[in-house]
């Protein structure tokens, strides 16, 4: 037995503004949703970006000095003459854990040629001493506490996040700096300006 079809409910005036409304809110809530996203994104953008560098910072850079693990002093001054590579790190950092590798495969392989790499742990001594037992770095490390973070800030790194990382030429000048995780290629590249 077959049951008649129901007729279709015709359209009327206000169900069709009722869901051009509806379509409408839709739409303002999607724009202001994307335009949120791209505000956040841009903000994320800028605040992972070096910013400007304090006047004079090289030069107090070279002139500074911080404690090793073994509690010995180690001056920057002994680096300065050759590229160096200044790697801000600490073992609470899944990034800079994982970029630890990379640059010390890059230590071995370009010493011959001159570059240096330094790690500033910005770390309690006891994780840091705690860490390299597990990992053992071929470069050398500095303790840089809150000095560090303060020279990380003149160096341009506003947001205080790590890894932070800085390239010096053999003069003295800085030539390249990044936030977050070194790469492959940014090495590379790196290696061509010196």
């Amino acid at each position: 037995m077959s049951t008649p079809a129901e007729p279709e409910a015709a359209a009327t005036p206000s169900t069709v503004a009722g869901d051009s409304s509806v379509s409408r809110r839709r739409w303002l809530m999607t724009g202001a949703g994307v335009a949120a996203a791209a505000a956040g994104a841009g903000l994320a953008w800028w605040r992972l970006q070096p910013h400007a560098v304090e006047d004079g910072v090289a030069a107090s850079f070279w002139n500074a000095s911080m404690e090793t693990l073994d509690g010995a002093t180690l001056t920057m001054r002994k680096f300065h003459g050759r590229p160096l590579l200044l790697n801000f790190w600490a073992t609470w950092c899944p990034p800079c854990v994982e970029e630890l590798p990379l640059l010390n495969r890059f230590f071995t392989e370009h010493a011959g040629k001159g570059f240096q790499v330094l790690g500033l742990a910005i770390d309690q001594p006891a994780a840091v001493r705690k860490f390299l037992d597990r990992t053992p770095l071929d470069f050398p490390i500095a303790l840089a506490g809150l000095a560090g973070t303060d020279l990380g800030r003149a160096l341009g790194n506003d947001a205080g996040g790590l890894p932070f990382s800085v390239l010096f030429g053999k003069d003295g000048n800085i030539l390249q700096r990044k936030m977050g995780q070194l790469n492959e290629q940014d090495m590379l590249q790196w290696t061509l300006q010196v």
